[in-house]
């Protein structure tokens, strides 16, 4: 019988497009799905309607309610002028460290140590990094008496100054480590090596070769992490109610601040607010892709001037000392969280604590036992159900002989764009006319939203690189799709899979503003626990829930490396070491 004959056949034949795209529909449907809803639920109430709350007509006094806030104009340029200039330092010093540094000591050195820093979520290093730098702080201790003088803290403001110059510094210590990971993953594609050799044959600067060889190309392929970082600034909360202004405050934690009050007619206000702050940030990305483009046309008339400028010494070791400084304040910062967690009395000016207790530690399950089960009960199943859509999707398209989607890729990374404070109001509403608004499942929905992008950015390198021949002569062996992959691919890349899982079980314990928003102040994690009690006055109970924000993801990453190390043993070939 012939194959076109065989029904089996035919029906396979006919269903196997849509089985190719089940996974990107399932992608969609879960990722870009929330954040369409959550800004149709946000642009709405802006605009006057809001049947629920007697909005019935479309009018603009939201708008004209939200710009006569005092300080409104103060709180936008905040936002902007924060985001843009967190950006700016964070991405100038990866690209000029990795300029002058490249395949020397110091920057495998710095590769190793910022990479841990990474799986930091952005609560806890703010909060280690104001105990630094307070005015009762680590470096002021260190200083006083013998330097300043101080047997008090000095009236200083330092935390919460009004330009966010501290909120901007926390931006930028956080910043760091994932654009220089984007930027490491980058680099292969971009054959940076081979070009920077040639142009220092051609007599060229390191730093001068790399500009005008490598950072073309390689710009084009973390223009997209750059971008989510940009957004990400320009509209934080959690770093911001740390770190930031008060008097006013930036744009987003103002908003929140309405949306939480209990006027129900503050929620136009907040809604207005929040489409406020989406028109903030993409003006913020507007301004930034005309920077790209005055770049650009400096440096093609900069490319036929002949200047090697061979000599880069300084800007050499200005990045080197800038990076050397932000990796040891981020370490200062974790030590200092330590020293706090387990102090019982630490009176100004000393240094170390004066007694240490261990009972904070002790009591902790009476205590934070639900937060701890809240926050894993969340975390666990939507990074795993995040690594088996992006497996499966990075499969088919490895079925497909790589034939990835540019477009769906990008509409991945949407949400890490698109504000989230602009739809997550939305997709509030939307979970309270569904009835399931402060739940576990939607608070975990809202956490997949911003989980399976990270998750797809660590795995889908790995699994591109992986030799494609091992599958090939196991197909010419006779072995099924579905007997290659359970035996092949996925033991050879079970290391990078563990790290994506573990990645994603981070980031979403890091999630502050989805888990208050969609929890509705039901639902309550050990970051959210973290943020609010940032503004209190028991620094030892602040350390005891920022020190569980950094113990949980450690786990998961120490799993990651301990599981592939026991299951490889006694098979050197695939070690993950190898």
């Amino acid at each position: 019988m012939a194959a076109a004959d065989h029904p089996a056949v035919v029906v396979n034949s006919q269903n196997r497009p849509l089985l190719t795209r089940l996974p990107a529909i399932a992608i969609l449907v879960l990722v870009l799905g929330p954040v369409l809803i959550g800004l149709a639920g946000t642009l709405l109430p802006a605009s006057g309607y809001l049947p629920a709350l007697g909005g019935t007509e479309f009018s603009l006094a939201p708008a004209m309610a939200l710009f006569a806030q005092p300080g409104i104009l103060t709180s936008i340029l905040l936002s902007l002028g924060t985001g843009l200039a967190a950006t700016a330092l964070s991405f100038g010093l990866v690209v000029f460290f990795t300029a002058g540094w490249l395949e020397t000591r110091a920057f495998r050195a710095v590769t190793r140590l910022l990479s841990p820093l990474l799986s930091v979520p952005h609560a806890a290093a703010a909060i280690g990094l104001a105990f630094l730098v307070a005015p009762s702080g680590l470096v002021m201790r260190a200083l006083s008496p013998w330097a300043t003088g101080y047997n008090r803290p000095p009236d200083l403001l330092i935390l919460h100054d009004p330009l966010g110059i501290t909120m901007t510094a926390g931006l930028v210590a956080k910043e760091v480590p994932f654009l220089f990971l984007m930027l490491l993953a980058a680099l292969p594609q971009s054959d940076a090596r081979r070009r920077m050799r040639i142009a220092a044959n051609l007599g060229y600067g390191r730093v001068s070769g790399f500009l005008k060889t490598v950072l073309p190309d390689l710009y084009a392929q973390i223009r997209l992490p750059v971008m989510a970082v940009l957004a990400y600034s320009t509209s934080v909360v959690d770093v911001a109610e740390i770190l930031g202004p008060t008097t006013p405050a930036p744009l987003a934690p103002r908003i929140i601040d309405w949306m939480s009050d209990p006027d129900p007619a503050l929620r136009f206000q907040a809604s207005a607010g929040a489409a406020l702050q989406l028109l903030v940030s993409a003006f913020a990305l507007l301004l930034w892709r005309l920077g790209e483009i005055l770049c650009s046309q400096f440096a093609k008339r900069t490319y036929g001037s002949g200047q090697r400028r061979r000599a880069d010494r300084i800007s050499r070791m200005t990045s080197l000392s800038l990076m050397t400084l932000l990796i040891s304040a981020m370490v200062f910062a974790l030590v200092i969280l330590i020293l706090w967690s387990v102090t019982k009395s630490w009176w100004f000016p000393a240094t170390l604590p004066n007694s240490l207790t261990f009972n904070y530690w002790l009591g902790l399950w009476d205590i934070g036992g639900d937060l701890i089960t809240n926050t894993i009960m969340i975390a666990g199943p939507v990074a795993l159900l995040s690594l088996v859509l992006v497996i499966w999707q990075l499969e088919t398209w490895t079925r497909a002989n790589n034939q990835s989607s540019t477009l769906l890729k990008f509409l991945i990374f949407l949400p890490l764009i698109v504000p989230q404070v602009s739809f997550l109001f939305g997709l509030q509403i939307f979970f309270l006319l569904a009835g399931s608004d402060g739940s576990l499942a939607a608070v975990a929905l809202a956490h997949l939203v911003f989980v399976l992008p990270y998750v797809f950015l660590a795995l889908s390198d790995p699994w591109r690189h992986l030799d494609p021949r091992y599958s090939k002569v196991a197909a010419s062996l006779g072995a099924s799709d579905r007997r290659i992959f359970f035996r092949i691919r996925l033991p050879l890349l079970l290391r990078p899979v563990l790290v994506a899982l573990a990645i994603g079980f981070a980031v979403s314990i890091g999630q502050y503003l989805p888990t208050l928003m969609i929890g509705v102040g039901r639902i309550a994690t050990v970051t959210t626990e973290s943020v609010a009690l940032a503004s209190g006055g028991n620094r030892s109970v602040i350390a005891i829930y920022a020190m569980l924000q950094l113990i949980l993801p450690l786990i998961g990453f120490l799993l990651a490396a301990l599981i592939p190390a026991m299951m490889f043993r006694h098979r050197p070939t695939l070690s993950p070491n190898r």
